[in-house]
């Protein structure tokens, strides 16, 4: 491989796209990690006068939450996987049976981004005889290494976020009063999520500012109706 071609290599890898699968992953993860153990949290804190039934509310719900977490994402993931194989299967299929009306096809995605028609007749055949299929898969159902799907490294991603995210809250349930426990616990998730919130534009590359926003609008929102309804439910759990 030349120099020039590793720089080319290197530049490509720094872009934010490149990080997408895996930090949408790890942002939903980490979010409802938080969000989930501290609404649980407050809405059982605003319904008890002791520690206990918290904690081991807190602690339920952060194994259960992390667990159904990885198990969702990996089957989400891997249903949009199966979907990305039987396309490209039919696209084998359709390049054995009408190579020539493929090529067409091929052509016309190239001239519709500009190409002259000749140009893009020129590109599909080069592009045909190179890799006929990895040029179909990539151009005509829109499937790359970027985007496509990896069903094991979603569900780690997400079920590990969780986990961390889904910690933060349950630390302050063990070592923070419990007569201001849910405003304690509403500070922190809130200082969490706008952390995470920080962290995720930041590597992403978008707006810190409308990234803090919408998490701390929407963590309030969710953490203000749990604790609505533990204060409604008030049992005194013990």
């Amino acid at each position: 491989m030349t120099e020039k071609s590793e720089e080319l290599d290197d530049y490509l890898d720094n872009h934010y796209i490149h990080r997408s699968n895996l930090l949408r992953a790890a942002v939903l993860g980490a979010n409802d990690g938080i969000l989930s153990t501290a609404s649980i949290a407050i809405g059982v804190a605003a319904a008890s006068d002791f520690r206990e039934p918290v904690i081991l509310a807190t602690l339920a719900g952060l194994v259960a939450g992390a667990l159904s977490m990885a198990a969702g994402e990996y089957v989400s993931v891997s249903s949009q996987t199966d979907v990305e194989h039987a396309d490209i299967e039919r696209e084998k299929q359709e390049l054995d049976e009408m190579p020539e009306l493929e090529l067409q096809r091929l052509a016309e995605i190239y001239e519709k981004r500009g190409l002259k028609k000749e140009t893009a007749l020129t590109v599909a055949r080069e592009m045909t005889e190179h890799d006929a299929l990895g040029a179909h898969v990539r151009d005509e159902l829109g499937i790359n290494e970027i985007s496509q799907a990896k069903p094991m490294q979603a569900a780690f991603a997400s079920g590990a976020a969780f986990t961390v995210g889904g910690l933060l809250p349950f630390l302050v349930t063990l070592f923070l009063p419990l007569k201001t426990m849910e405003f304690s616990l509403y500070g922190f998730a809130i200082i969490f999520l706008i952390i995470l919130g920080a962290l995720a534009a930041k590597t992403g590359g978008s707006s810190i500012g409308k990234a803090i926003m919408r998490i701390t609008f929407w963590g309030t929102v969710a953490m203000g109706l749990t604790a609505l309804v533990g204060y409604m439910f008030n049992v005194n759990v013990g």
